[in-house]
């Protein structure tokens, strides 16, 4: 198959969902220069649109980074000379096809962050491409077994729960994940959340430094805090209609509970609580 020249204004690149949601600055810079110095060694890949839209009449299937480069050396340079860049013109059976050939050619290049492929994951199935996670994992990952499909559906299942609750969730590591994943199997997302609601404007390090109890306790044991006989149990959190919240979280020898909302900045309220804990284990 021979490349074509083709406009930049006529690509759309999020026509399909992408599974790379930041493009690291350094390795851009490098590839902007190689571009600017030797060309485009490799054209990237597009289909066109069943239903273009002005100007736009081919979607990319792969080549964002190359893609990039080619815009922004269009902006710099503004001499026409990087206006056009050369692509092979695809004809996929189908989208997911099409979506498949784009995570495939990125985990090759430069693999991305498991929030990322939790990210394209559950894009595919919003958009439609995909009827379930399920599909989409066997869609997109075709080549992996099993274990694998089931990590990276966890991976978009802490997308589906976490994307406007975490800063820079892209950063997050493959074991961050897996506990994050695994604290939502315990039932702990909306006590997760109410911890993050504490921290609106904190960096990541520090939100995860604020959940790392409630994440330990989602790798424990629950022992007898969750039997048959004892449904709704073990509670997470109290919520109070004075705007009150309570929340227990394990220590190494025990148990704290976290008081948080307006009335806890009294330390009267503390006070209140040690008369009443006493009242009740050491009575009169």
């Amino acid at each position: 198959m021979t490349p074509i020249l083709i406009p930049l204004a006529e690509i759309l690149p999020d026509a399909l969902p992408r599974d790379r949601t930041q493009l690291d600055p350094e390795a851009m810079a490098e590839l902007i220069a190689s571009v600017a110095s030797t060309g485009l060694r490799q054209p990237i890949e597009v289909w066109a649109l069943s239903q273009p839209s002005p100007p736009h009449r081919y979607g990319l299937i792969s080549g964002l980074r190359r893609l990039t480069a080619h815009q922004r050396l269009a902006e710099m340079r503004r001499d026409g000379h990087f206006d056009q860049i050369a692509a092979f013109v695809r004809t996929p059976e189908s989208i997911p096809e099409a979506m498949a050939a784009m995570v495939a050619e990125n985990e090759i290049r430069a693999e991305t962050s498991p929030w990322e492929k939790g990210a394209t994951l559950l894009a595919a199935t919003r958009a439609g491409i995909f009827d379930t996670l399920d599909a989409a994992t066997l869609g997109l990952h075709p080549a992996c077994n099993r274990q694998k499909r089931a990590r990276l559906r966890a991976f978009a299942e802490v997308v589906e729960d976490f994307e406007d609750a975490l800063a820079t969730p892209e950063r997050l590591t493959t074991r961050q994940m897996h506990r994050l994943a695994a604290a939502l199997r315990a039932g702990l997302s909306q006590v997760l959340h109410l911890t993050l609601r504490d921290h609106p404007r904190a960096s990541l390090p520090s939100q995860w430094q604020a959940l790392l109890p409630l994440l330990s306790e989602a790798l424990t044991d629950p022992g007898e805090d969750a039997t048959p006989t004892t449904p709704g149990r073990p509670r997470r959190f109290l919520q109070l209609k004075q705007g009150l919240t309570i929340r227990r979280e394990r220590s190494g020898d025990g148990w704290i509970l976290r008081f948080s909302g307006p009335e806890a900045r009294s330390g009267a309220l503390m006070d209140d609580i040690f008369d009443h804990i006493e009242r009740w284990f050491q009575p009169e």
